[in-house]
């Protein structure tokens, strides 16, 4: 995930430890700092940004997908290492 994401930008992510991993599509509806996310200053040595989006097809009741962009420059899922791609 790049620095500038923006809402409304449509992206595929694998999550890698998934076996076979499968490939899925979300749409960026947030993009907040850790402050924004009300975390304290301490969060910064582990998470740049955080990203809200839901997952396609949009269903009734959408469930919110949280992706950390960790400072190790990897991103994360539920604590899980996804691998992202941005569609344009």
């Amino acid at each position: 995930m790049q620095s500038e994401i923006k809402v409304g930008q449509r992206f595929k992510f694998n999550i890698l430890s998934d076996n076979p991993s499968q490939e899925r599509q979300a749409v960026v509806t947030r993009v907040l700092s850790n402050g924004e996310e009300g975390l304290g200053p301490e969060v910064d040595f582990y998470f740049a940004y955080w990203v809200e989006a839901y997952e396609l097809p949009k269903t009734e009741n959408p469930t919110t997908l949280v992706f950390e962009r960790g400072t190790d420059g990897n991103v994360y899922l539920d604590g899980r290492q996804v691998s992202i791609t941005l569609l344009k």
